[in-house]
């Protein structure tokens, strides 16, 4: 129950009452379980007070000094807490809906299980505060810093943290990893919040707006985003395992370094509103695709890749003069030739790198004059991909043991020989782009077939 006392210094006024704070600095207030309805209470000093189940309903709280508080149980429906301080005030379980809570400081306040719905936090500071179990349906998030603010297991569901409801904010802070993990945040405006590390397990996504989100490093494991809108969000390490992307709006997203183990990605938009809708089933070519359906420039160039392309493999050091040489020549009939140095990519598997470049070769000159990585790249490429491989082998020098092993597939072109350089040069249009030009034409001719079972003889 109220302290009667303090309750008759509250009714004369902000000034007394401020004054006789100052002058009791050592006395708590007790104004707990009181009906305090639609008081003028705007500027008053109430830092320390015990307010437990108070009724403040329609309060004027505006510019109020509430530092470590205990507002637990508080009833404030309606009530103008705009500008107040409230850092490590206590309002677990309080009654919020409706406030106004614009600009206030709620740093490390215990909001745990308190009713904010439809509330206006416009610009609030709510760092490091305990939101766990709050009901926040319908707020006003705009602009809010929320960075390290524990939301887990909040309702969230159609919440507004888009910036083009208030413009005096930039967007929604959340770079300290907010924890909103298991949050229902269904039907949510989260277009342009700043997402990224923030804590989203187990989250309710479901038709959420996450346009132009920033999610880098966000952690959205097992989070159902079903008939989200990820449109131009920025996904760059997101996290997405386990998680239902069914159904979503990934048009002019930004994808990179996902991981999407176990994710359902089934039949995501990638197509802009207004268009006729194309779905894909994978976040991760969903952009590739795209532009290949948009872009003439793209397929020329992806056309160019897969007709020109020539992969020249063979011993680098004193025989990489010859490598350079056989480079400069496909360039002088138009092709774009790739050097492999079997030495070079210790940032990726060997196997993987080969295999890569394989796929975009239009045809294969290796060298085996005097063998040493060959061998492995050839066994990496020949048995599993159809693309015509001219070996080339200088002098009388004899191949290598294993090469014969190579013949039994018939992508795998005569040996050339050549006598030295000029030779080989003299010789190269005629003993290796012309048959390597009609075994590409044959393999394509015959609907190319790159991944093949293995061969008997």
């Amino acid at each position: 129950m109220a302290n009667k006392e303090h309750l008759n210094l509250l009714r004369q006024g902000a000034i007394v009452w401020n004054q006789w704070r100052v002058k009791n600095s050592n006395i708590c207030p007790d104004l707990s379980e009181e009906d305090l309805q639609g008081t003028d209470l705007s500027g008053v000093n109430l830092s320390e007070a015990n307010l437990r189940d108070t009724y403040f309903r329609s309060a004027n709280l505006s510019g109020a000094y509430l530092p470590r508080a205990d507002l637990c149980g508080a009833y404030l429906p309606l009530a103008d807490l705009s500008r107040a301080d409230l850092r490590e005030a206590n309002l677990r379980e309080a009654n919020l809906s409706g406030a106004k809570l614009n600009g206030a400081d709620l740093s490390e306040a215990n909001l745990s299980l308190a009713n904010l719905s439809k509330a206006n936090l416009v610009g609030a500071r709510v760092v490091r505060a305990k939101l766990n179990g709050a009901n926040l349906s319908e707020a006003i998030l705009c602009g809010a810093k929320l960075s390290g603010a524990d939301l887990s297991r909040a309702d969230l569901s159609k919440v507004n943290f888009s910036m083009e409801f208030y413009n005096g904010y930039s967007y929604w802070y959340a770079q300290s990893s907010a924890d909103l993990s298991k949050a229902n945040l269904s039907c949510a405006c989260l277009s342009r919040s700043n997402l990224s590390e923030a804590n989203l397990t187990c989250t309710n996504l479901c038709d959420a707006d996450l346009s132009e989100a920033d999610l880098t490093k966000a952690d959205l494991r097992s989070a159902n985003l079903s008939k989200a809108r990820l449109r131009n969000a920025k996904l760059i390490e997101t996290n997405f395992e386990k998680a239902t992307l069914t159904g979503c709006e990934i048009y002019g997203i930004s994808a990179w370094g996902l991981k999407l183990e176990q994710t359902d990605q089934s039949n995501l938009i990638i197509t802009p509103e207004g268009e006729p809708v194309i779905t894909v089933d994978n976040l991760e070519v969903a952009q590739f695709i795209y532009l290949l359906l948009e872009s003439k420039k793209i397929r020329d160039v992806i056309d160019t890749i897969t007709s020109k392309v020539v992969l020249i493999l063979g011993r680098f050091g004193e025989r990489k003069g010859f490598l350079d040489a056989i480079r400069d020549e496909l360039r002088k009939h138009n092709y774009l030739p790739v050097l492999f140095d079997f030495e070079k990519p210790t940032s990726r598997d060997f196997t993987e790198t080969i295999s890569t470049l394989a796929h975009l070769a239009r045809f294969i000159i290796a060298d085996i004059t005097e063998a040493r990585s060959v061998p492995q790249e050839l066994q990496a490429i020949i048995p599993t991909l159809a693309v015509p491989v001219q070996p080339l082998l200088e002098g009388l020098a004899s191949e290598y043991g294993l090469f014969q092993d190579f013949k039994k597939y018939h992508w795998v072109l005569n040996l050339h020989r050549y006598e030295d350089l000029d030779d080989l040069l003299r010789t190269i249009g005629e003993k290796v782009i012309a048959p390597a030009e009609a075994k590409a034409r044959e393999l394509q001719g015959g609907g190319r077939i790159k991944i093949l079972k293995e061969m008997s003889l």
